[in-house]
């Protein structure tokens, strides 16, 4: 059985550092690259940015829906992706937010399972049909080392429409929150009580062999922090940095020295392409500005 997933993110944030760089070939970007937007534009177009960055961050995020739309073709060239970037030291996260309820549930977290064709480190699912619905994908997480990003707190526009209506006491986004830190929390099932704080607040503000495998997004772009992540035992998978307005400075107005972050950058790296000399600058460079 393979290291669960938080401890080999932790591993590979401590080799390469915490950066994240989507993978999204949406037609514009690959026009803007010189390639037809069909399989074989988005096969060379995959292949660049896996061959330059691969080796070099510790983790990059394809999101399935810009191969989907390829038909079976555009899959094949993700499931070559993800076996060569994990070849090559990267842990893949899946983009692809899933969620529904039961068997569907089930199968959509096969991605996690090593005898799958795309076999993934991680995958993005929402909690938005409650999430206890999530739990299919949580035991199948637990039983293969696989880990989670659950959908908490976004900075899209209308995202707080939702995410801060109050359920009970607490926003949607808390209770999503809430559920996560039981996750990462030994022997804790949804419908028990929750999980003290104190119980997993060792886990949280450091990365290392106790860094649990389910995280949550939070955006960095938020103009404030209104959820707790206080004790969530896990990572926080912040989007948003570069071209959609946020920095290094914001994530530690937002998220401070006390949270396991993993920043996400996409276009201000994938603009540098197709030349693979100026895709591995390009990320070099918000590493280190990550790490100033």
């Amino acid at each position: 059985m393979t290291a669960p997933f938080g401890q080999r993110l932790a591993d590979a944030v401590a080799a390469r550092g915490p950066l994240c760089v989507g993978i999204d070939p949406h037609a514009p970007l690959l026009e803007r690259w010189g390639l037809p937007d069909g399989p074989e534009g988005l096969a060379r177009f995959t292949d660049a940015v896996v061959d330059a960055l691969a080796g070099q961050v510790a983790m990059l995020k394809p999101q399935s829906a810009f191969y989907e739309r390829h038909g079976s073709r555009g899959l094949a060239v993700l499931e070559d992706a993800v076996a060569r970037a994990r070849a090559a030291g990267a842990l893949v996260l899946l983009d692809a937010k899933r969620g529904d309820i039961g068997s569907t549930m089930d199968a959509y977290a096969d991605v996690l399972r090593p005898e799958h064709p795309l076999a993934v480190d991680a995958l993005t699912v929402s909690p938005y049909l409650g999430p206890g619905s999530l739990q299919p994908a949580v035991d199948t997480a637990r039983l293969t080392g696989g880990g989670l990003f659950v959908l908490a707190r976004t900075s899209n526009p209308d995202a707080g429409a939702l995410q801060s209506a109050v359920a009970g006491e607490r926003s949607v986004a808390q209770v999503v929150v809430d559920a996560v830190r039981g996750w990462n929390t030994p022997g804790w099932v949804v419908g028990d009580p929750l999980p003290d704080v104190g119980a997993v607040r060792d886990l949280a503000g450091r990365w290392g062999a106790t860094t649990g495998s389910f995280g949550v997004v939070v955006g960095a772009t938020l103009p404030e922090l209104d959820v707790d992540l206080d004790g969530l035992g896990g990572p926080v998978l912040a989007p948003g940095l570069g071209a959609q307005g946020g920095s290094p400075a914001d994530l530690r107005r937002l998220f401070g020295r006390d949270h396991a972050v993993v920043p996400t950058v996409s276009r201000d790296v994938l603009a540098a392409g197709p030349d693979p000399a100026a895709l591995r600058a390009a990320a070099a460079r918000w590493a280190e500005e990550l790490a100033a």
